[in-house]
This record gives structure tokens, C-alpha cells and sequence, in this order.
């Protein structure tokens, strides 16, 4: 016996929708750790950010924060000096994020309070 679909009102659809764009925006490894350390720390040089972000590849990184800044969550700011340096930094819509961020943490902290209350 087939089931049928069910039929889902305009404003579910619209939150299936957004919750959608927003794992597709922040997928991966990678990019929401990198908004945290910016969130948590400000403006970064490269490399600061490398040694907060423990275990990414600096290729890595690089294509991370293209990602990021081409979605308008991250600005790349390259200073006149030599050698040249370059800050990253949230955009306004960057911190925009802060309530997913601040959730996420709080909820993987209660998380693993759990865990190791189990074991």
C-alpha cells in the first residue's frame, strides 16, 4: 500500500526551504568552525586563523574563505604592507549567524555532558 504525501502548508515549505539554503551555505567541515573563531575572535590575519582552526590545511583554508566571502558571510581586507598581509573578518550578515553559533555551542556542550555522563 502506497503512502500518501503529505501535504505541507506554504510556511512550512518556506522553513524546509531556509533550513535547506542553510546547510547547503554552511556545509562541510569546515566553514562553521571558521565563522566561530572569527565570531569569538574578530578580525584575523590568515595564518592566526590557521593556528586557531586546528587541523585545516592552509589550501584549504584559502578555498574555505573564498566560499565564505563570495556568500558575503566573510571579508577579505588586504593591507599595503610588505609583505602584504591580509584580515579576515565577519560582515554584518557574517554575525548574522551569532544565534545559530550560540545555539550550536550550547547545544554540543549539553551534548557531551551527556556523553560522558553515559560512559
Amino acid at each position: 500500500m502506497k503512502k500518501e504525501k503529505i501535504e505541507l502548508d506554504i510556511e512550512c515549505k518556506n522553513h524546509i526551504r531556509g533550513v535547506r539554503d542553510t546547510i547547503y551555505l554552511l556545509d562541510g567541515k569546515w566553514k562553521t568552525i571558521i565563522i566561530s573563531h572569527l565570531y569569538y575572535t574578530g578580525k584575523l590575519r590568515f595564518m592566526d586563523l590557521k593556528r586557531q582552526v586546528e587541523g585545516i590545511a592552509s589550501k584549504t583554508l584559502s578555498k574555505e574563505l573564498k566560499v565564505l566571502e563570495m556568500n558575503n558571510l566573510v571579508k577579505r581586507t588586504q593591507n599595503n604592507t610588505m609583505p602584504v598581509s591580509v584580515d579576515y573578518e565577519l560582515t554584518e550578515f557574517g554575525k548574522s549567524l551569532h544565534t545559530i553559533i550560540d545555539t550550536m555551542g550550547e547545544w554540543g556542550i549539553k551534548y557531551r555532558k551527556q556523553l560522558l555522563q553515559q560512559n
